[in-house]
């Protein structure tokens, strides 16, 4: 791959210490190569089961949806596209007549819709909407049987995972006020493995745990100033400010990535709520030795493999810190969109001392650094994998670890399989 003859967007280089972080940071803004925040909505519509997202936007974002979901033909899905068309670029409609009646249409149709969300998107019609105030005006008109909330997916201001915090966030001052002290997991996870955290929780003596999003428009939680939140992934920024806004306090912890990751977020919770050393370790024996046993297969594949991360979903980290304290591999690059330096805390000084922070992107200048380091093993967005794959890098599409359970003990073994795979499948094709 041949360095890019010319160099856009300014890179500067930040020396720590910064907030846990003790070493320097590259921080680039030029040319991205991510997905918008719009594809959040593949996971939290189902993870919602009541609530539908309707994208205010173009057919390009229809057919991002459709595709990045892979809906079956009949299948009733919970997100559609208001599509911005010709009528509405040339001034025939009026926008929020037509955004009503298109509610209104909808709502007929789906009474069971309990929650709806209005999702903004980068097209120029559509960023001059007040979709905020859409919410409150539909909102007066259909609630209570439907709250309407508003929120922003936009590409141009939110990366890939920042439309689940964007919606998160959408959720939390409506939230009920409560004074219980109570433990909040924070973050959108697949129902088996958020229901594998309560479980270990319950069996600690922590029985009041709270999900946010609850998995229905009645099972949101409430909060207060003795809420105790732990954030499950590392991009909800917005949500964690909003959360800090309504008096919880922020516990923090390794996130529950691998063995170790799983064993430091847990013991968090335990330390806050006065759980014992001796029922700590007993609640945990016999999952974490499971994942040891799991990463341990993919170890020999993955040991002195060296990988780079390209910025996509802010999960490069705390992924990072896994694959070199657990299986051995050795991280170059670590991209990623945004660096938060408070819910990174835990995660950053366990990074191996000679990796490269990199904070936002420049594609070209990345690429270049990519031809020089020779990396095992690369994670990037799907439009960069195959173009890589074709000059002879391996790959891992940053996508597949959003999709696929990757938290907790139960999964620490197919999150290092994630990782093994494409190597493995490199030297079957070398033979």
């Amino acid at each position: 791959m041949n360095a890019p003859a010319r160099i856009k967007g300014p890179t500067t280089l930040v020396h720590g210490p910064r907030g846990g972080c003790d070493r320097p940071v590259l921080k680039e803004r030029g040319q991205r190569e991510v997905f918008c925040g719009l594809t959040g909505i593949v996971w939290l519509h189902r993870k919602i089961q009541d609530a539908f997202f309707l994208v205010v936007g173009s057919r390009t974002c229809a057919h991002l949806l459709q595709s990045a979901a892979g809906v079956m033909i009949f299948a009733e899905p919970r997100f559609a596209t208001a599509v911005i068309d010709e009528r509405d670029l040339a001034g025939l409609a009026d926008a929020h007549d037509e955004l009503d009646r298109v509610v209104t249409e909808l709502l007929a149709r789906r009474p069971d819709i309990k929650l709806l969300f209005l999702v903004g998107s980068c097209p120029s019609e559509v960023i001059k909407l007040d979709l905020a105030k859409a919410a409150e005006r539909l909102n007066r008109n259909y609630h209570p049987a439907t709250r309407v909330l508003a929120y922003s997916g936009s590409g141009i201001e939110t990366t890939f995972t920042e439309g689940e915090d964007a919606c998160l966030a959408s959720l939390v001052p409506d939230l009920a006020a409560t004074d219980a002290s109570q433990l909040l997991l924070v973050g959108a996870l697949p129902d088996i493995v958020e229901d594998q955290f309560l479980r270990m929780l319950s069996a600690m003596g922590i029985d009041s745990v709270a999900v946010l999003p609850g998995r229905n428009a009645d099972a949101m939680p409430a909060v207060g100033p003795n809420t105790s939140y732990m954030l499950l992934q590392p991009f909800l920024t917005e949500t964690a400010a909003r959360l800090a806004g309504r008096g919880a306090q922020y516990l923090p912890a390794l996130f529950p990535f691998g063995a170790a990751g799983t064993r430091a977020f847990l013991a968090a919770a335990a330390a806050r709520f006065g759980v014992s050393d001796e029922t700590f370790e007993a609640v945990i024996a016999a999952p974490e030795k499971r994942a040891h046993e799991a990463i341990a297969r993919h170890r020999p594949t993955l040991a002195g493999k060296s990988i780079s991360f390209f910025p996509d979903s802010q999960l490069e980290p705390p992924l990072a810190r896994f694959l070199a304290e657990e299986c051995d591999m050795r991280p170059i690059e670590v991209g990623s969109p945004y660096l938060h330096r408070q819910h990174l805390a835990e995660e950053l000084p366990r990074l191996p001392q000679d990796v490269r922070l990199s904070e936002g992107q420049d594609v070209d200048r990345q690429l270049a650094r990519l031809e020089d380091d020779g990396p095992d093993l690369t994670v990037c967005g799907l439009g960069l994998a195959n173009p890589l794959e074709a000059r002879g890098y391996r790959t891992k599409w940053a996508i597949e670890l959003i999709f696929s359970p990757i938290h907790g003990f139960e999964q620490a073994g197919d999150l290092a399989e994630l990782f093994a795979r494409p190597l493995q499948r490199a030297e079957r094709l070398a033979v």
